[in-house]
């Protein structure tokens, strides 16, 4: 059935193509104020995009579902992991980091994976990464760092020199950073990329007993990867190359699938851990805790329209259900405030009722009212202050009463000590992954060299030859040879 043309509000109108003009018979004519359809179209245009994000700005997306594979109650009571075969929608939203909206996104990037299952006790957020590891691991280094990667103040330009200058001085970060280099900065699809939690999470139980658990999401078709030339050839040809990619796949059924795993480890092994279990630069080698599957996810939906379904999709890791919860890990803690206060900046404090983002289970939440743009009945004459006699409300408990399932102190997180400001101090730990992952790279024929070749090309950019040695020093630490070899590469490049 065609649809009646009507204005905004509803009113029938006879036309769409004109504005009314008070002609002069000329061919000329006025604008006239009265003319309601011209108004609305030209306000709303004015009006029509939003804030891009800071960070994650170019994606792609798709629906699809999050099916329970193996057994997992021993770890979690999670409602959406309590049965095999169990599954949960899901939608999904893949990003590079740094460049705008607009940008090619096979551009070299750590690439985020932003995932909200729709759970039967709410929504639950993944907001994880292509990269096991990061570049900080302390937050109020997150706005620098991301600053340093974006465009240079007076030259509007992305600064090979202003990059480079923040890494030397966070050398915590050299683990990511031979990540980034490696053909892993450049995946040749969506597809055929894994993802990883970084932070360490709780998986819990209704007792409060708990496993420290980090998540893996492995593609099943192999992590397959662009040369550095290929990506830039492609980013001239097709910036939106990716999105492309996983777009039609989905469109012609060649649905793509990643495995979901976690690494488990008991609260008493991580006191005793060679690393800090909540360092972010750091992971927990596979010998030691070896990968469990828990299940399985499907993409094979494409958005009906991709600014409802994906640029107005809002994730947080704050957003948890029972039998999952947040570890002591600084950066965890730090995002799972900045992402919700980011989705409220740029969608509006509501920003949860949109369709995209909004729980496909019951909600009642009578302490959150009005505000722009409220699409609900904003609960009615519902008290909306706690303790409420007229209106009593009820809350889910879990074992021992613990509401939600959520793990309570135990004494293994009966923290102690003063409060300070934190340092992060570098030692030779930082660079022994690194140096492990420089090994792998030699596994494959031709990766290191790559490897070279991508950090001489970006840094033979910058102009300080200063903050070059400091690089080769930096790549020196890794592993005695590397540091030449990046010198040697860069100034052949130079000359």
């Amino acid at each position: 059935m065609t649809p009646d043309y009507t204005l905004a509000e509803g009113c029938p109108y006879p036309q769409s193509t004109t504005s009314v003009q008070l002609r002069d018979g000329t061919g000329g004519g006025l604008v006239l104020l009265q003319d309601t359809q011209l108004i609305e179209t030209l306000a709303h245009f004015s009006r029509e995009r939003i804030p891009e994000r800071v960070v994650h700005a170019k994606a792609a997306g798709a629906y699809g579902e999050f099916e329970v594979t193996h057994d997992c109650s021993d770890i979690t009571s999670a409602s959406f992991l309590n049965t095999v075969g169990k599954k949960t929608d899901v939608l999904l939203r893949i990003s590079t980091v740094g460049p705008e909206r607009g940008s090619a996104d096979t551009s070299r990037d750590v690439h985020g994976w932003a995932m909200k299952l729709y759970t039967d006790e709410g929504n639950f957020d993944w907001v994880f990464n292509n990269t096991p590891v990061f570049f900080v691991r302390d937050p109020i280094k997150f706005p620098s760092m991301n600053r340093s990667h974006k465009r240079h103040p007076r030259t509007n330009m992305p600064d090979s020199d202003m990059f480079w200058d923040f890494h030397v001085g966070n050398p915590e970060g050299i683990h990511e950073l031979m990540h980034l280099f490696s053909d892993r900065g450049t995946p040749a699809s969506l597809r055929h990329m894994n993802a990883y939690s970084g932070h360490t999470y709780k998986f819990t139980k209704e007792d409060g007993s708990f496993k420290y658990v980090k998540v893996h999401i492995k593609t099943q078709i192999g992590v397959r990867n662009l040369d550095r030339e290929t990506a830039v050839k492609l980013a001239g040809e097709n910036p939106d190359f990716l999105v492309e990619d996983l777009f039609q796949a989905i469109e012609k059924g060649d649905y793509p699938v990643w495995d979901v795993y976690v690494q488990v480890m008991d609260p008493s092994e991580a006191e005793t851990y060679k690393w800090n279990i909540f360092d972010m630069t750091k992971v927990w080698p596979h010998k030691d805790y070896p990968l469990r599957q828990i299940g399985r996810l499907t993409m094979n939906r494409n958005p009906r329209n991709y600014f409802t379904d994906i640029e107005q999709a809002a994730f947080s890791p704050g957003n948890m259900v029972p039998g999952i919860a947040p570890t002591a890990d600084p950066m965890l803690q730090a995002r799972m405030f900045a992402y919700a206060d980011a989705a409220r900046y740029r969608l509006g404090v509501n920003y949860q009722q949109l369709p995209t983002n909004h729980a496909k289970v019951p909600i009642y939440s009578p302490f959150q009212r009005d505000g722009f743009m409220n699409f609900t009945a904003n609960y009615g004459d519902d008290p909306n202050y706690v303790g409420s006699t007229l209106k009593p409300t009820t809350y889910k408990t879990a074992g021992n009463g613990r509401r939600g399932g959520l793990s309570t102190l135990t004494e293994h997180e009966k923290w102690t000590g003063e409060v300070s400001s934190f340092t992060s101090e570098i030692g030779p730990e930082d660079y022994e992954q690194a140096a492990d992952l420089w090994e792998v790279l030699g596994r494959e024929p031709g990766h290191q060299d790559r490897f070279v070749g991508n950090v001489a090309d970006h840094l033979s950019k910058g102009k300080s030859s200063k903050l070059r040695v400091m690089v080769y020093e930096l790549f020196s630490r890794v592993n005695k040879d590397l540091g030449s070899r990046i010198r040697a590469a860069t100034e052949e490049i130079a000359l």
